[in-house]
């Protein structure tokens, strides 16, 4: 089974969004199913075989997300994040101003889900493999 630190490392990898298929391989291979990560405070949930489930800590400060999304800057934002120009902290506090609460990665699917806070899908995507 995946441990914090395993994750931690591969995590470190990741320098902006043109990194993420490369981590989502990575950690598929230590075992996890699936995992959410919450836009206000940046911590992680990971899920593997038998219930096993790690936690990460906080990553940053709080962030307060909008209560209204706005999908259209999100989606701009996201595609820039995409294209490597933003680091994590940067996508993170414009997802949080673009009402943007979690996303949740599912390794079976191979999508990544984006949710608002009253947990309405924002946008479903393929993750490139």
């Amino acid at each position: 089974m995946f441990t914090a630190e395993q994750l931690k490392s591969a995590h470190s990898q990741v320098k902006s969004g043109a990194d993420f298929p490369a981590y989502i391989q990575d950690i598929r291979k230590l075992g996890v199913t699936h995992y959410e990560t919450f836009v206000t405070n940046g911590q992680s949930n990971y899920f593997g075989a038998n219930a096993h489930k790690v936690s990460t800590d906080a990553r940053y400060e709080p962030l307060v997300i909008a209560l209204h999304s706005n999908h259209e800057q999100f989606k701009v934002d996201l595609k820039t994040h995409q294209q490597g120009k933003t680091d994590f902290p940067t996508f993170c506090t414009q997802c949080a101003a673009s009402g943007i609460e979690k996303w949740v990665i599912s390794m079976d699917a191979m999508t990544c889900t984006y949710y608002d806070k009253a947990g309405n899908e924002v946008l479903l995507e393929s993750i490139p493999h």
